[in-house]
């Protein structure tokens, strides 16, 4: 039976008309609720800006007395020759009694520095965000991997990150404060990519619960910010000198050269400055722009990449979302796999398995030498790159197969690679090209279809930004197949846009004021089961009534355009006298095109929990007239609902869980 029957007895169904008929979204008073805004009720001195990356990671943070200044996390110890890097890898070390040993570059040494045998037993995780991402299934208990191929619950993992974030941002808001501040005072805001479901980002919520980042009771305290989103509200403080307008110049190897140096100089010179000060309203780019004028924000950053369209509305400088987002698994992460499948080829699978798990840390360093010479190719190279291969591999490899790696290179008949007597693997620039090609032929095809779509049409601005947007072979690309199409634009510094767009995000959420549905949403319910329109087994019979079960009820439509501050009201009705939790259940389609929670593509994905308090003595007429009002949000970067008892007025806790399914 229906998941209603949890919350409606059928006996009381004369509530169905107000639970049946989909009602219209409500727009509450311009005014959002103290959840959106820098109310006095929650008087936040602070906005600290997360960006977790799959790659690397940083923080930022702004005074709201002084929100035109954002302030960049702290250089860091370590890094990687040739890298101007003011984010940390994303890397964690547990010890082998799971403890937290060390984040980011540290983690990368300390793990370096073990002994082999020793390294078995030790933790060391990267990339590991990617994992949230591919899990059809996320839970609590999802687990994690190690390098050394332990395993240990994902939200510990994530939590531990988290943590060693918040004991540094504090620290570095401290020294800058003049007041002592207290743990409510801070707004945190958490950056994840658009195309995550709702499951995802309440998972990376509950990882900052854990982390002690904020209570559960003060859930407004930190804010899920979308990662193309954010950047969006970042490109709109631009001004001319801080961007690379790709149209404007001539190609040699991806960034084009000027008088002064190359872009990429400007960059490294920009990134020294740890304060970066934004516009009071729209940079100067905007001028341009007319109101209605449509832009893209392609993200692309190590894991996934993420399209949002946006609109700009002047004068007040907000946003309108015209487009689900829209991306997929296509960050340069695939360049590194791409790399490994390479490896797997010329020195069999089973050879590359057993090196990483029994050469842990030497595989960690080989994929950190190919980051780094990764970062360095261009299109109009003309010489190979380098690859020192760690000498536990070229042992390991002559004890696994009893040949050098040499001769293995020369059996795999891969002529694009080759071997030089300095223990390196010499890839020619064909072979750097097929590594690459895959990742950013799926970019482009991603963006080429976005803009083909009527929404879409008429778009004057691309904007690239995330790490792998600093790549001259992704720019190259873009510029030969979007070019005559619009004008591409990079801000400089790219590798932090979101992040910076993430703290202006957390000074004023209500920035972006209209979002589009990834999905569409609703409950099971019961309806007048009519002759010829319902199919009969869907018929139930209860007290000489014919009804209709298993109708979804829409609460949003998939690409629905919802405002921020609008909501959706449902009432409920208990069972029984007596009851002390209603649970509903919700379904969610990638299509609006279904009828019944029984539809395909249909699934079970998450439920609201209505905790009811003791009926007062007195109020209730008997179980049946008592009426929950559900009030949900589609609008913002989560979705929420309240709940009130219509007889007392009093508010009903009420939860939505997207992670016990």
């Amino acid at each position: 039976l229906p998941s209603l029957f949890s919350a409606l007895s059928l006996s009381s169904l004369s509530l169905l008309s107000t639970l049946l008929s989909p009602s219209p979204l409500h727009a509450l008073p311009p005014l959002s609720p103290s959840l959106f805004s820098l109310s006095m009720d929650h008087p936040f001195t602070v906005v600290v800006a997360i960006d977790f990356g799959t790659t690397s990671s940083g923080y930022a943070f702004s005074f709201t007395q002084d929100p035109e200044a954002i302030h960049m996390m702290r250089r860091w110890e370590g890094g990687d020759p040739g890298v101007a890097n003011q984010k940390s890898p994303t890397s964690l070390l547990l010890t082998p009694e799971l403890k937290f040993h060390s984040f980011g570059f540290a983690a990368r040494d300390n793990y370096h520095d073990l002994d082999p045998e020793e390294a078995q037993h030790w933790l060391y995780f990267d990339k590991f965000k990617m994992k949230i991402h591919s899990t059809t299934d996320l839970t609590m208990e999802t687990e994690l991997e190690a390098v050394s191929g332990r395993k240990v619950r994902a939200i510990e993992v994530f939590s531990h990150a988290l943590r060693f974030f918040r004991v540094h941002a504090l620290k570095e808001v401290k020294d800058q404060s003049s007041s002592l501040l207290e743990g409510d005072e801070v707004r945190w805001v958490i950056t994840v990519p658009a195309v995550w479901r709702q499951p995802a980002k309440q998972f990376m919520r509950e990882a900052a619960y854990l982390a002690g980042l904020v209570s559960p009771d003060t859930p407004e305290q930190l804010l899920i910010a979308l990662e193309p989103e954010a950047a969006s509200i970042y490109c709109r403080k631009l001004r001319l000198h801080q961007v690379i307008d790709l149209s404007l110049r001539p190609m040699t190897n991806g960034l084009s050269l000027e008088s002064d140096g190359s872009p990429r100089e400007q960059l490294r010179k920009a990134r020294h400055s740890r304060t970066f000060l934004v516009e009071r309203g729209t940079g100067e780019l905007w001028s341009e722009m007319q109101t209605g004028d449509r832009y893209i924000v392609a993200d692309c950053g190590g894991g996934t990449v993420d399209l949002t369209v946006h609109q700009i509305e002047q004068p007040q400088g907000t946003l309108k979302e015209l487009y689900k987002v829209s991306g997929g698994p296509y960050g340069a992460v695939g360049v590194d796999l791409a790399f490994e499948a390479m490896l797997c080829k010329i020195f069999g699978e089973d050879f590359i398995e057993s090196f990483k798990a029994k050469r842990p840390a030497a595989w960690v360093d080989l994929t950190i030498a190919f980051e780094a010479r990764k970062r360095t190719a261009t299109p109009g190279r003309s010489n190979a790159l380098n690859i020192s291969l760690p000498f536990s591999f070229i042992d390991f490899y002559k004890r696994y197969r009893g040949q050098s790696v040499e001769t293995a290179l020369r059996k795999s008949n891969m002529n694009i690679v080759k071997w030089s007597s300095q223990g390196m693997l010499r890839l020619t620039p064909e072979a750097m090209n097929e590594l690459f090609q895959p990742t950013i032929n799926n970019i482009i095809k991603h963006i080429e279809e976005l803009m083909q779509r009527q929404e879409v049409q008429g778009v004057r601005f691309l904007f690239l930004v995330g790490g792998f947007a600093e790549s001259p072979m992704l720019q190259r690309a873009a510029q030969n197949a979007l070019g005559q199409t619009c004008r591409i634009i990079i801000p400089q510094d790219v590798g932090l846009t979101i992040l910076k767009g993430a703290v202006l995000f957390g000074l004023d959420p209500t920035v972006v004021r209209v979002r589009r549905c990834p999905l569409t949403y609703g409950v099971g319910v019961l309806n007048r089961f009519v002759e010829g329109r319902h199919p009969r087994d869907k018929l139930l019979v209860k007290e000489g009534r014919d009804w209709c079960t298993d109708i979804l009820d829409r609460f949003v439509s998939v690409d629905q355009s919802v405002a921020l501050g609008e909501v959706v009201r449902r009432s409920y009705t208990p069972a029984r006298s007596g009851q002390r939790k209603i649970i509903i259940n919700i379904y969610c389609s990638v299509s609006d095109d279904v009828v019944y929670i029984s539809d395909p593509g249909v699934r079970k994905c998450g439920a609201i929990t209505l905790d009811l308090p003791e009926a007062l003595p007195g109020t209730v007429a008997g179980a049946e007239r008592r009426e929950i009002r559900a009030t949900m949000q589609f609008g913002d970067t989560e979705i929420k609902v309240t709940a009130v008892d219509m007889a007392t007025n009093q508010t009903v806790r009420a939860a939505i869980d997207f992670l016990s399914n």
